[in-house]
Order: C-alpha cells, then sequence, then structure tokens
C-alpha cells in the first residue's frame, strides 16, 4: 500500500496509511500530534479516532485520560469545557465486544511540532517513508501493556512496495529470537506482526527489531530495515510509600500554614503519563480534637502543614499530643480510576516553654537540730509543660536568706521537687531562725510573651532546735614540745575545753581517752596534764618525734556531751642511747692474701648531734704481735685488717664504738672472726670450734699468772 499525510486541522497532524487489502483490529492510527492551542473551548473538536474491530465495533465505548475530554461514538475527541492546562499527553482506550486498543495523542508546543514530525516519521530512519531503492515499510507498532488473551494477537505489519510473491519475511532481535525469546513474531508471507503473550511495560518498554525480506533460499533480498516496539503504559502499578516510618513534628503554637513534613510516594508506572501523577489526600486523623482536620496536605508535592489557629495548636490542652493521619496517594492525576496506596504519617506536638512553674504553696516550714546536716525539706510545684523536656524540669536558687551559705537546694530528677539541705551545721546559740527565700525557674528559657510571676518564689521558715553540744576544745590539736625522759610527775600543759551551749550553765570534768603508751594522766577538774613515766622518743609509740593522745571533755548535761582533744608532744632528743656494731661476725681464709677481713658499721637511736661521728676502738691485743687493727673510713664505719695469716680457728675481737653526743655514750662489742681452710674456692670452717681461742680468755690467764707470782 502507499503512504500518505493527511493533515485535519492546522492543530493536527496524523500519519496513516491507505486502506489494507485485510482488516487490521483496533484504531487505525495510534499516535497523534497537535499543536497545543492557547485554550480548547467547549465541543471544539480535537480529532477524530478511527475504531474497528473487524466484526461491526458491537458494545464500543472509549474512555479519555483526561476526564475533560469525551470521544464520541462516531470517534471524534471533544472538549467538554473550556480547557487551559491538559498535559503532555491523552490517552484514549477503546473497547468492544472483540477488541480493545489504545491510542496517543501528544500535545505540543509550535516549536516541538517539526522535530515531533521528523521523530514520528523517522525521514532519516527506517520508517517506511520510501527511499530509492527501499522496499520495506516497517512503522512504529505501539502495543499497550497487560493486553488479555486470546494471543497471538496482531500488533502491526510490514510492507514490501514490490509485492510478496517468492519472497518471505524475517524477524529478529531481542523478543525474537534473543532473550527474552518468543514474544514477537512475523508472517513470512504477508508481513503481519503478531505478540504471543502480555507485555509489562515496568520490565521492558521498547524493543528494536530487525526485519529483512529473503528469497526461498534464506538470502536477504532487502533489509534489514528496523522496527521499532513501543509498550504503551497501563495504569497497573500502585503508588507505594516507601520511606516510611513517616514521623513529623511541630512546635506547639505554630503559625497556620507551617509545614510539618512531607509524604512522597513512588509509582512505577511511566512517569511521564498520568497513570504516575500522584494526588495526595489525608483519609483519616486521629485524635479528631480539638478539630477533625488539624491538617492539610499539597495535593501534589506531599507537604502536610497546619490549618488550625496556633491557640488550637496548645499541647497542654490536648487530648493527647501525638496525632496519626492516614494519608492516601492515587495516581491518575487523583482520578476516581486511579489506584491508590496509604501510610500512617504520626505528628508529634512538640512543647515550648509557655506555663512558668509555679509553687504549690506560697510558704513552706522546716524543722532541724542544731549540727545536724542533709535534706531538711522538700519544695513542690507545678508545671503544665511537656515532664520529658527543660521546659518542665526546675532549677531552684536560693534568692535571699542564706549569707553564711549554710542552705543549698537541688532538683529532685524524679520528682522535679526542690530538695532544700543544710550543708554547714547550724548553731542554736547563734540564730534559732532563719527565713529563706526561694525562687524556681525552667531549664529552658520562657517564650517571650510568658514571664515568672509571684507564684515562682516561696518563703521557707526553718526553726533551729537546740542540741546538748559536746565541749570543744581550743586549739584542737593541741601542740607542746619537752625532752625526753623528763622526770615522772612533770607537767605538760593545762588543756581548755568551752562547753557550746552558752545559754545551759554546765561543768566540765576531763578525762584520758587514748594514751598508748600509758605516759600521761590529767587532771579531771582543771585539766592539767602529766607525766606517769619517763618519755622515751626512740619508743614505738612515737612518729617522727611525736607522741600523740586523746583526752575527752564531758559536760554535766542529761544525757552528757562529750568533746575529743587531741595532743601532740613533740619529743626533743638526749643521747640517752649507746651506739650499736655491725656485723658481729666474719670469715676469712687461713691464707688469704687480702687481710681486710670486714667494714664494720655503727649505728644510733639517737639523733644528731648524739650519733656520729662515731670513734672505732680495738682493745688492748696480748702476745708479742699484734695481731690485727682496725682503721676508721668514715663518721659511721671502720674496717678489721690482719697483720698476717692465722691458723684456722675463732678468734673474738672486742671492738668499742662511742659517739659524738655530750657526755658521749660507749659501748664494747666482740667481733667473732672465723679463720677458715680455703680449697677449690671452698670454704671450711667446720673444725674452728675445736681450735677456738678466745682473746678474752688467754688475756685472764695471763692475769692469774701475773697474780700468783
Amino acid at each position: 500500500m502507499d503512504l500518505f499525510l493527511f493533515f485535519f486541522s492546522p492543530q493536527v497532524l496524523l500519519l496513516a496509511c491507505a486502506e489494507d487489502l485485510e482488516c487490521v483490529p483496533g484504531f487505525q492510527q495510534k499516535v497523534f500530534y497537535i499543536e497545543k492551542p492557547f485554550e480548547f473551548t467547549e465541543d471544539q473538536l480535537v480529532l477524530n479516532l478511527k475504531f474497528d474491530d473487524c466484526k461491526g465495533n458491537n458494545k464500543l465505548n472509549f474512555e479519555v485520560s483526561n476526564p475533560d475530554f469525551a470521544v464520541e461514538l462516531d470517534g471524534n475527541l471533544v472538549a467538554l469545557k473550556n480547557v487551559s492546562e491538559v498535559g503532555k499527553a491523552l490517552f484514549v482506550h477503546a473497547r468492544s465486544e472483540h477488541a480493545e486498543d489504545m491510542a496517543e495523542i501528544f500535545i505540543l508546543e509550535a516549536s516541538e511540532k517539526r522535530g515531533a514530525l521528523k521523530e514520528i516519521l523517522k525521514i532519516e530512519g527506517n520508517l517506511g517513508i520510501p527511499r530509492q531503492k527501499r522496499a520495506i515499510l516497517a512503522a512504529p507498532i505501539l502495543i499497550p501493556e497487560n493486553q488479555r488473551p486470546p494471543f497471538p494477537r496482531s500488533v502491526g505489519k510490514v510492507i514490501r512496495s514490490e509485492g510478496t510473491e517468492g519472497v518471505k519475511f524475517r524477524l529478529s532481535g531481542k523478543g525474537v529470537d534473543q532473550d527474552p525469546r518468543g514474544i514477537f513474531r512475523i508472517n513470512e508471507m504477508n508481513g503481519d506482526v503478531s505478540v504471543t503473550r502480555s507485555l509489562d511495560r515496568e520490565a521492558i518498554a521498547n524493543y528494536e527489531l530487525e526485519v529483512e525480506v529473503v528469497d526461498t533460499n534464506g538470502k536477504t533480498i532487502d533489509g534489514p530495515v528496523r522496527l521499532e516496539i513501543a509498550v504503551i503504559d497501563q495504569n497497573d502499578n500502585r503508588p507505594m510509600f516507601k520511606e516510611g516510618p513517616y514521623v513529623g513534628h511541630v512546635m506547639e503554637g505554630s503559625a497556620t500554614g507551617t509545614t510539618v513534613m512531607r509524604m512522597a510516594a513512588f509509582d512505577a508506572d511511566d512517569a511521564s503519563t498520568e497513570n504516575a501523577q500522584l494526588r495526595y489526600n489525608i483519609l483519616r486523623q486521629t485524635p479528631t480534637k480539638p478539630s477533625p482536620n488539624m491538617f492539610y496536605i499539597d495535593p501534589e508535592k506531599g507537604d502536610i502543614v497546619t490549618v488550625v489557629s496556633p491557640a488550637l495548636l496548645d499541647r497542654e490542652t490536648m487530648e493527647s499530643p501525638k496525632y496519626e493521619l492516614v494519608v492516601e496517594a492515587k495516581d491518575m492525576g487523583g482520578m476516581d480510576v486511579g489506584l491508590t496506596g496509604t501510610a500512617t504519617a504520626t505528628i508529634l506536638i512538640d512543647d515550648k516553654n509557655d506555663h512558668a512553674p509555679e509553687f504549690t504553696k506560697k510558704e513552706f516550714q522546716a524543722t532541724v537540730k542544731e549540727g545536724v546536716t542533709g535534706v531538711i525539706v522538700n519544695l513542690t510545684v507545678g508545671d503544665r509543660d511537656d515532664p520529658a523536656t527543660g521546659a518542665w524540669r526546675a532549677v531552684y536558687s536560693i534568692i535571699n536568706g542564706n549569707p553564711g551559705q549554710s542552705f543549698e537546694i537541688h532538683t529532685n530528677p524524679q520528682t522535679n521537687e526542690g530538695m532544700l539541705s543544710v550543708v554547714k551545721p547550724l548553731d542554736y546559740e547563734i540564730s534559732a531562725f532563719h527565713t529563706l527565700l526561694i525562687k524556681v525557674e525552667n531549664e529552658d528559657p520562657l517564650i517571650p510573651d510568658i514571664a515568672y510571676g509571684p507564684s515562682s518564689t516561696a518563703t521557707v521558715q526553718i526553726t533551729v532546735e537546740d542540741v546538748n553540744e559536746g565541749p570543744v576544745f581550743h586549739p584542737n590539736p593541741m601542740a607542746v614540745t619537752k625532752q625526753e625522759n623528763i622526770p615522772v610527775g612533770s607537767v605538760v600543759l593545762t588543756l581548755n575545753a568551752t562547753d557550746p551551749d552558752t545559754l545551759q550553765h554546765q561543768t566540765i570534768r576531763y578525762s584520758v581517752y587514748k594514751d598508748p603508751a600509758g605516759w600521761l594522766e590529767i587532771n579531771p577538774t582543771n585539766g592539767t596534764v602529766g607525766t606517769t613515766a619517763v618519755l622515751d622518743r626512740e619508743s614505738p609509740f612515737v612518729h617522727n618525734n611525736i607522741y600523740t593522745a586523746l583526752f575527752l571533755a564531758i559536760d554535766s548535761g542529761n544525757p552528757p556531751a562529750t568533746g575529743t582533744g587531741t595532743l601532740h608532744i613533740t619529743l626533743e632528743d638526749v643521747n640517752d642511747n649507746v651506739p650499736s656494731l655491725y656485723p658481729t661476725l666474719a670469715k676469712v681464709c687461713d691464707d688469704a692474701k687480702d687481710l681486710r677481713v670486714v667494714v664494720l658499721g655503727a649505728s644510733d637511736k639517737d639523733l644528731h648531734p648524739n650519733t656520729d661521728p662515731f670513734k672505732f676502738e680495738l682493745s688492748k691485743q696480748s702476745g708479742p704481735e699484734k695481731l690485727w687493727r682496725i682503721n676508721r673510713l668514715n663518721n659511721t664505719h671502720a674496717q678489721v685488717i690482719l697483720l698476717q695469716n692465722l691458723k684456722k680457728a675463732n678468734y673474738n675481737i672486742p671492738i668499742s664504738v662511742t659517739d659524738s653526743g655530750k657526755p658521749p655514750l660507749t659501748n664494747t662489742t666482740e667481733l667473732r672472726l672465723q679463720v677458715c681452710t680455703c680449697k677449690k674456692s671452698k670454704m671450711d670452717c667446720s673444725a674452728t670450734d675445736a681450735l677456738h681461742i678466745s682473746l678474752t680468755l688467754i688475756l685472764l690467764s695471763l692475769l692469774s699468772l701475773f697474780c700468783k707470782e
């Protein structure tokens, strides 16, 4: 057949084919391009659609995607009213007893018309405008998705201008002999293209096939020519809310029109059609008070905004500060035929500090015993704001009556009460009554038009109860310095304690509480402390030259009260300890070449200057020859040196050590020297006891001989 261009009006341009030899069910023309007018007027004829099911069009009806247009029984598409905005396309669905089909009308600006014509006709492509020597005409095929059986269903036709006798049509590409295979096929003899099953545009929206003409031997005669098949979207996907949960917040008292949140749904249908054009609506609000329409949703954007006055958006007067909205998204631009999806939006009314805290009463009473610390009273307040926020949490302060900082107030985090405490013990004798002025505020500042009033302050009257207090030592602790070894019965000092209960005339008696060494006594009436034993600075009860004892002062109250005083006695040192020598045992080999036997050290329990430097001396040696000598090394050490090798034996060497005290004290200590046999780095001292020679015994024997003479 031949291909022609028809212009039905200045606004309408369509592509049509001459009458085929056989009937193809459906719209005879499926795609139209029209130039957008300034306005479609009521009853205006837009274009004429021709639908033929090849069996008489029994029970034929049309449905237009835009409700402002309709198709009459004769196929005329007309506007039902004056319309200025219709979008970029209209879709007309036709259905009869034996066939159904879809037609598309694209609405173009004047500048777009030329390009659209070129696209449809594919002047530079393979859409059937015959070039020289081109015999295959393959116009684009548009197929609605989700068609119902029966299949296969004829969807278009490829034409060879030179006839089909002795040749065959061959179709190839994705959807034919490539995955997904077998969707399309072509009648080899007449070029009729058919689809074998229902299509899903959301899976594959376009197919690009190739058609060619071959002879009986399979040799290509014409082609290949591209055949484009586009799947027309149908509204087969519901809108879906994928980004939940949806939670929004709005401050109480917000102005009307305040944006709370945005709800956005997704539709898998073609975004360029009304199948995916969504409109939003609030189906239900819970709770419905103070207004059943607290919020509004922008039908196109999905923005939820407040629509009530700020006075109604008062969290403290609401049945609940949480609202739940069931939001519906409907495609097809919100038309009744559109598919819907729903989601729940939760909106929380956030609190702001629009209520000042108020004390439950203007004056509180408290009683506390003198000398006691801790919480004495809990101050209660009321606040209508949200307990979970700083607009409710209270902050207390003492603004008057606390010059000595004896009181502090803190907030109980569970109850929000003010816990008033005594932090410095009170004295009944100084003041029996205290009056405090307390202020309460919130952690968060109040909003500008709200202020703290008289109810945000309260008075606390505190009564101090008298208690029999124990006597107090002055000073405490007490310190005195004494020389150790003072005579027993010496006076150390006199303690002084007074009774703070000045309004009660009581007497005080003294007693020893702790005297670790048992050195002291006290006069119970006047508090004079004396010694009952010698004070020894070197005693284990003395630490860093200080001896510590505790004394009690007891008043005559009923019951009596007690005070404790501490006495530190610093003991001055006297030279009352002789120095000691170490070590007292030394060993040496009988054939030793190094005759330096041992280094001796001296120590003294006394303090300097009653200690070193020490004087080391040997007692007089017997016999014609001297066997050893002692050399002073420093203030505290000396060295014993043998003057010759000695036989294996034990020797006792008397050594005297004298300190530097005034008067000096001397101590004589015997150094036991063992002369041993040494072989192969082993020292054998086992037989020295049998050969024991005591220098002391020798001296005594010689002395006895001289006495007999």
